[in-house]
């Protein structure tokens, strides 16, 4: 599948959450995104004035002034989650995997504001946070939310599987029989 035609068919695919996508459209369509993000944050600098990015520290701020990078972003969110969903698909998991980062910061934060932790962040003391019972919990959860999202990546890096699953046909037997 070439650049132009993956482009295509994630957006003719604009909210199609159901099927297969191979590696290459996937990872076209990821490449479109990196780079008109890109592009539209340099347009933003160049039609509404430069971004500010304030370093102070160990804290860094970057702040952009124009609608474009935004806007870009909000067109390809859904195409770019469909298509994602539609890759898990093609590696044989469900595609609600690709959203397993987005799920356990969900969920540690939940937990965070079950147990009053935004109190104890807001005290200055952090540490306590993680002490007891309440650590035992949130260590774990810390180290899976790390992981997470290599391991999305991995999936989505995996070869497609050759025979029909219980999403359909591999891609390219689908562009074939169509």
């Amino acid at each position: 599948m070439s650049f132009t035609r993956a482009i295509a068919t994630c957006f003719r695919n604009y909210v199609t959450f159901s099927g297969r996508a191979s590696r290459p459209e996937y990872w076209w369509f990821f490449l479109f995104c990196f780079a008109g993000s890109i592009a539209a944050g340099i347009l933003d600098g160049i039609v509404f004035g430069a971004a500010e990015v304030e370093m102070t520290g160990t804290s860094f701020r970057a702040e952009s002034r124009g609608p474009i990078a935004s806007l870009f972003s909000l067109a390809v969110l859904l195409p770019a989650l469909a298509v994602g969903w539609r890759r898990m698909h093609d590696t044989g998991r469900s595609g609600l995997y690709v959203l397993y980062p987005l799920i356990a910061t969900v969920g540690i934060f939940t937990f965070i504001s079950f147990v009053g932790g935004m109190e104890i962040l807001a005290s200055g003391d952090p540490g306590q946070l993680f002490s007891g019972i309440v650590g035992l919990i949130l260590i774990p959860a810390f180290i899976i939310l790390a992981i997470s999202p290599f391991l999305v990546l991995w999936w989505l890096s995996r070869p497609t599987q050759p025979e029909a699953n219980q999403w359909g046909p591999p891609p390219a037997a689908a562009r074939r029989s169509a």
